[in-house]
């Protein structure tokens, strides 16, 4: 779809540009620590974010993970989904979730502070993840917290406004004229429709979602364009 595309790069001085971080403008890779983004993408970051109103990154990393693997001086971190600020999660939770996935001895722990991620990248046995998130799910219930599933990780945290609301406080902040989002996971769907009150107002919107073959249809389904993986992003980006 080339109209919102072109409207955006008419624009791009006052445009919001909005970005996933895993699966976007870096690969997925087994162990989430090893997570690094595209040689090209912190040049093309840098670039942009002298032209864009803003140049921002929303994950569910901690920012200063971000900022270490994509040091661009001018990019906008919002980590953990918006939420770094918010009070740790007790310890009697990081204990229940560190137990239930002992039981998968494949699973890996993320403890976010605020949230609690498990990945299960490369655990064949459905079964397991499935009794894994049922207890994942019983944990959260507990402790009066939510329970949310992405691209093969589990992951327990607070009560709150997700990408969703983290782009919506961007777009409140910085008040830009037209926003481009790109994202591969469910979660990028909610961050998507936080963009329509820009577009029925009548600023340029532009919802890219990375494709891979675990991207979800819904999300395929909501984008105005697709890409075949970061590569394909930042191909779109370079050309803006």
């Amino acid at each position: 779809m080339t109209a919102p595309l072109e409207a955006i790069r008419a624009g791009l001085s006052d445009v919001a540009i909005m970005l996933d971080f895993d699966g976007t403008l870096a690969p997925i890779v087994p162990r989430p620590e090893d997570a690094a983004p595209l040689p090209a993408a912190a040049a093309t970051l840098a670039s942009l974010a002298r032209r864009a109103r803003v140049v921002a990154v929303i994950t569910g990393r901690p920012a200063s993970f971000v900022h270490h693997v994509l040091p661009v001086p001018a990019l906008e971190v919002i980590g953990v989904y918006g939420a770094e600020a918010a009070p740790p999660l007790d310890d009697a939770v990081i204990r229940a979730v560190t137990a239930a996935a002992a039981e998968v001895p494949e699973a890996t722990i993320e403890d976010k502070r605020v949230s609690v991620a498990v990945h299960v990248r490369g655990i064949e046995d459905l079964e397991a993840i499935g009794g894994l998130e049922d207890a994942l799910r019983a944990i959260a219930a507990a402790h009066d917290l939510v329970w949310f599933a992405g691209k093969r990780v589990i992951e327990i945290a607070r009560p709150g406004p997700r990408k969703g609301g983290a782009v919506t406080q961007m777009l409140d902040r910085y008040a830009p004229s037209g926003a481009l989002y790109a994202g591969d996971d469910l979660e990028d769907a909610d961050a998507f429709a936080a963009l329509e009150p820009l577009r029925d107002g009548g600023g340029p919107i532009l919802r890219i979602a990375v494709r891979s073959s675990e991207t979800p249809g819904a999300l395929l389904d909501a984008a105005d364009l697709s890409v075949e993986g970061p590569e394909g992003l930042l191909a779109v980006l370079a050309g803006l």
